[in-house]
């Protein structure tokens, strides 16, 4: 199902082509959670309300003003950044810079969280992961002890790691500079949630624990 369907699947009728014109991008409704940071770096939580490749109207405690620009990292979805194109009850509208090349991208996983939504599928992750460009990093020990490392993802919350070991669940582990605590083992490696959200800003496959 293409993008600009699944606005008249979640009304109940079809989107005329008429309307279809009105905006270069068909919005969908889809409700995901995240950060946004205005311009002097205070962090907010936000939830959208609808979003398109090109726009995102968004429920949030602390407007910004028309013209900033806004970075924002949404569930399901990932880092996006934009400039506030007008105010609404409760919140504002976001006028998305996304690049060409993932803006197929971006209508994809908006096609799939509608159409999950709309059949009432669970949440599968907290937080959208990436992988990062710098793999290799240490697991150290409260007592100290380091073992070498390779992340296999990493969250706003947390990453998971190819490590030797496997603390006891619970364990207060330092993964580059990062802390976190042990909540899951798995084949070969751990998971781990940081104690401290990573800030959204330039969190991309760039970042470094």
């Amino acid at each position: 199902m293409r993008i600009d369907n699944v606005a008249g699947v979640l009304s109940g009728r079809a989107v005329p082509a008429k309307a279809r014109d009105r905006r270069r991008h068909q919005r969908v409704k889809v409700t995901v959670l995240g950060r946004y940071m205005l311009k002097d770096r205070r962090e907010f939580p936000c939830q959208t309300m609808d979003m398109s490749p090109g726009g995102v109207l968004l429920f949030a405690p602390v407007k910004a003003d028309v013209g900033e620009r806004v970075v924002a990292y949404l569930d399901q979805i990932g880092r996006i950044e934009g400039v506030v194109a007008r105010h609404v009850d409760n919140g504002f509208a976001l006028s998305l810079n996304v690049p060409l090349m993932k803006r197929e991208k971006l209508a994809d996983q908006l096609t799939w969280l509608a159409n999950r939504q709309m059949l009432g599928m669970p949440e599968d992750r907290r937080h959208e992961r990436v992988t990062p460009r710098v793999i290799r990093s240490t697991l150290r020990m409260p007592d100290g002890r380091e073992h070498i490392a390779r992340i296999v993802d990493i969250s706003l919350s947390g990453t998971a790691i190819k490590v030797d070991t496997q603390p006891p669940m619970g364990t207060i582990v330092t993964i580059g500079r990062t802390q976190g605590r042990i909540v899951r083992h798995f084949e070969g490696g751990v998971a781990v949630e940081f104690l401290r959200l990573m800030s959204v800003e330039n969190f991309d496959e760039n970042v470094v624990l």
